[in-house]
């Protein structure tokens, strides 16, 4: 039987992402010869995490707490993984997001830092997050993390871990559209709202501080934060990571199941629906208004989202801008992970806590 060529597409674009963000790569090549058909790809993804939840199981019978975090936080990664692109097909999403969830939450206590599931109210429903904190620290700065279209807070927990590192305690965010959170908002615009909700949730804790707070974002979470950051003057500092000026040109070169994830992300019944409502998402006359440091990062490499579309955004901001190309870069630069993470996080660390 043929190879079906979505799948060959999907791991083109996706792998280096895949291992940036937990696979192991032995386990990822046996995927790779497994999947031959788009309509397994959930299910394989599934039973390969099915294996990582039972080495946890194991450990835990042998009280091997750390062994079982780590097979944990790796079968929530391969849920996730499975289940990014199959947001039409509500079944097998759900099955998938649920495990998932079950095991970053088994995870999350002896994670270090740990990790706090945290709601933050927001208009009759609620944001979902994880925060977690460096040890014996009050009163840290924070940096408030956007995933992109298909991915998840759980997915950014790599990313998270250069920035706990660095001092900066860290919310991992589900915002309208994205993961937890897509269940009950849709994608919308108003992301000063959404961050200025986050922002309140926080007021009343002493471990991080609610006056220095900065928003980090990759691909569609690109667009979010400094969309949010021209709505929310308590936003300190920005930083943008391949992410889109004007969704509503970049969305209809996409690949075809990601278009799809939009269209069913944003509640729209058709293709059409969904690619009128992207032309509203633009930063046209937005950029302007961001006045905190901005950091700008792009892959010179990206086939999703051209770094046009970020050297656009640093031009135009008002308040301090820096754009970072990195040529051999992809989307979200995840084939040079060990170059943006860095950036990123000593940059957020260094504006936020000389603010």
């Amino acid at each position: 039987m043929a190879r079906d060529p979505q799948v060959d597409l999907i791991f083109s674009h996706f792998t280096p992402r895949y291992v940036a963000t937990g696979v192991d790569p032995n386990d990822l090549e046996r995927l790779k010869s497994r999947i031959g058909r788009w309509d397994d790809w959930c299910r394989i993804w599934s039973e390969e995490a099915a294996a990582h939840v039972r080495l946890a199981q194991e450990a835990l019978s042998a009280r091997r707490h750390v062994t079982a975090q780590e097979a944990f936080l790796r079968a929530a990664i391969y849920y996730h993984h499975g289940k990014h692109l199959f947001a039409d097909r509500t079944d097998e999403y759900r099955v998938a997001h649920e495990a998932m969830m079950r095991c970053y939450k088994a995870a999350a206590p002896t994670m270090n830092p740990p990790a706090e599931h945290l709601r933050f109210p927001f208009e009759g429903t609620h944001l979902n997050g994880w925060l977690r904190c460096p040890k014996a620290a009050a009163r840290l700065p924070v940096a408030i993390i956007l995933p992109g279209l298909d991915a998840c807070k759980e997915e950014l927990h790599a990313w998270s871990e250069a920035f706990l590192a660095r001092g900066l305690a860290t919310i991992t965010l589900d915002g309208p559209g994205q993961g937890e959170t897509a269940f009950s908002l849709p994608i919308r615009t108003d992301w000063g709202n959404i961050i200025g909700a986050v922002i309140d949730g926080l007021k009343h804790r002493s471990d991080v501080n609610a006056d220095a707070v900065g928003v980090v974002g990759q691909s569609l979470g690109a667009f979010y934060a400094p969309l949010a950051a021209s709505q929310e003057p308590r936003i300190r500092a920005c930083i943008a990571n391949c992410g889109p000026y004007d969704w509503g040109r970049v969305l209809p070169q996409m690949p075809q199941v990601s278009q799809e994830v939009f269209r069913v992300r944003s509640y729209a019944t058709t293709i059409a629906q969904s690619h009128a409502f992207a032309k509203r998402m633009t930063l046209e006359g937005a950029a302007a208004r961001i006045e905190c440091p901005l950091l700008v990062v792009y892959g010179g490499g990206d086939r999703l989202i051209p770094p046009s579309e970020g050297e656009r955004l640093a031009r135009e901001a008002s308040g301090p801008s820096t754009f970072v190309l990195y040529p051999e870069g992809n989307h979200v630069c995840f084939n040079i992970s060990y170059k943006f993470r860095p950036l990123t996080a000593d940059w957020m660390a260094e504006t936020l806590f000389g603010s």
